[in-house]
């Protein structure tokens, strides 16, 4: 809180005003314009949380509650590249906690830390709800599917040595910031770049279509419940 340094523009400001004046009610705002926040300071800083305070007509204190809320606002800068570790139930039966050991000791960093260069941060994450594909990394929220201590590594060194690489199930990687901007509401045209679902979620769909299954009409079902209904 001591750093009051920002990046945060008129431009900015326009911007956060923009957001507000997509939702009936402005406060609704609060959320992306934190992301836009973090896209241009790269955290949740305090001029941030004074300027979204002034454009929605609420305290600063009232926008640090919701910012210290959420755990994808960050309250130290985070890296170029923030990596997350999901080591929550199935994730972690399948090896989510060596991983999070093999990043931590390639990064020299423990969770919640980024790297002097400030090219990495890592987080330990809850849920990801992609238990099909565990163990599951993200890095700047895109998935990384099935991933192993060698992926993991590998990973690490191409994102370091500034090559391409790509989500599993998404787009090619950007910078956390760039991220930020996206979730803030700024479309950056890449939405439809790479596969929207893996092999893992589609197999029941596929089952059902190699074998004829379908879901039964509504009116049956509608009928059923109201049989069952009557029986009780």
């Amino acid at each position: 809180m001591a750093d009051t340094s920002t990046n945060i523009t008129e431009e900015t400001i326009a911007e956060m005003r923009q957001l507000a004046e997509r939702y009936p009610q402005a406060r609704s705002a609060l959320l992306p314009m934190l992301h836009l926040v973090q896209s241009v300071d790269g955290r949740v800083s305090p001029a941030g949380i004074q300027a979204c305070a002034e454009v929605l007509g609420i305290t600063a204190a009232q926008v640090s509650g919701v910012a210290t809320f959420y755990t994808m606002y960050k309250r130290r800068p985070g890296g170029k590249h923030h990596v997350g570790v999901c080591t929550t139930a199935l994730c972690a039966v399948m090896g989510g906690d060596i991983l999070m050991d093999v990043v931590e000791q390639k990064l020299g960093i423990g969770e919640g830390e980024t790297t002097p260069d400030g090219l990495f941060s890592l987080e330990r994450v809850e849920c990801n709800a992609a238990c099909d594909f565990a163990p599951v990394m993200m890095v700047n929220w895109e998935f990384m599917d099935n991933m192993t201590p060698e992926s993991a590594n590998r990973l690490i060194e191409d994102l370091a040595a500034g090559r391409v690489v790509h989500s599993t199930r998404g787009a090619e990687l950007v910078g956390w910031k760039e991220t930020e901007r996206v979730l803030a509401g700024f479309p950056d045209g890449r939405a439809d770049e790479g596969p929207a679902a893996g092999h893992a979620s589609l197999l029941g769909l596929d089952i059902a279509a190699d074998r004829g299954w379908s879901a039964p009409p509504a009116r049956a079902v509608q009928a059923s419940e109201t049989t069952q209904e009557e029986a009780q």
